[in-house]
């Protein structure tokens, strides 16, 4: 039987040309425990991409709700196929925004805003991925949807076919859309042709490792520093403390009215709020507040 793996988060500093899901190969062949990865990065992107393993596996779907912070290229006049440097040209044009039309556009891009995905994404259409479809003989139309953008800033200019920015996002949001929607407001065309993500919720930039740093290293993840707490992607996530008692009933899958609740919902967190939920220092279960107690919806067995 195999020995089990570790059990954490890895913060891999993804290289260009790799996919995320090849990163995620090459850690599943050096430990012996699931693994996943928290948010797409496209093979032409670099930066953050967190890894889980083993029980961490359990809390992926809330480091992908986390903010994301990219920092990308565009290049002005030149629209291509998918939205980065590898597609094909279909439209240009000789208009090129000045700095301050741009710094004047990027306001009216923060918020809440509609955004129609790039065909080649990874969304899933009637069950098959966008990209696979937009390869195939029939056209994919995706539906404009609500994205939301905390910060959106102008780093550079380094000459007048290039502009740098940074931008802090939401789940789902596509800096390559994001680009072609700005050209269009600065009446041009654009695409990305460098993409790094800086940022992935609580997991930055400093904690990356290459993956080439890893060989031979697998078994000593933890020792070297590598390897992050299981409660790492949860730290926006209210904590709550459990009695032994409440612990054991919420480990086996009951839901439990615990004593600091009063019987009922604390009111800053409201019916459906998920908490984490701790006994003797321990991270034993992500639970919903439901009807004033909590019902565990991933058990931490460890």
């Amino acid at each position: 039987m195999p020995v089990e793996g570790p059990h954490g988060w890895l913060v891999i500093d993804k290289p260009l040309g790799l996919s995320s899901n090849r990163v995620v190969d090459l850690v599943r062949c050096g430990v012996r425990t699931k693994v996943g990865h928290a948010g797409t990065l496209d093979p032409l992107a670099t930066g953050v991409l967190p890894i889980a393993l083993g029980r961490a596996t359990k809390t992926i779907a809330y480091a992908m709700k986390g903010r994301k912070c990219y920092r990308f290229r565009i290049r002005w006049g030149i629209a291509r196929v998918g939205g980065d440097c590898e597609g094909e040209i279909v439209e240009e044009c000789g208009s090129r925004p000045s700095r301050e039309a741009i710094e004047a556009t990027l306001p009216g891009f923060t918020g809440t805003i509609l955004q129609v995905p790039p065909v080649y994404s990874a969304i899933k259409v009637g069950g098959r991925r966008a990209y696979a479809l937009a390869r195939g003989a029939a056209p994919v139309e995706l539906a404009a949807r609500p994205v939301q953008i905390f910060r959106l800033r102008l780093i550079a200019t380094p000459d007048r076919d290039h502009a740098d920015c940074e931008a802090l996002v939401g789940k789902g949001t596509y800096v390559r859309a994001l680009v072609c929607d700005l050209a269009a407001a600065l009446g041009t065309f654009a695409h990305v042709v460098e993409l790094r993500r800086l940022s992935v919720g609580r997991f930055i930039e400093k904690q990356a490792i290459a993956p080439d740093s890893l060989a031979g290293r697998w078994h000593s993840l933890a020792a070297l520093g590598y390897l992050l707490p299981i409660e790492t992607a949860l730290d926006d996530i209210p904590a709550l403390v459990l009695t032994r008692a409440e612990a054991a009933r919420l480990r086996c899958g009951q839901t439990v009215v615990p004593s600091n609740l009063g019987g009922r919902a604390d009111p800053d967190w409201p019916e459906g709020s998920a908490v984490a939920a701790w006994h003797d220092q321990v991270l034993i279960a992500l639970a919903r507040i439901e009807n004033g107690g909590l019902r565990p919806m991933r058990v931490i067995n460890r």
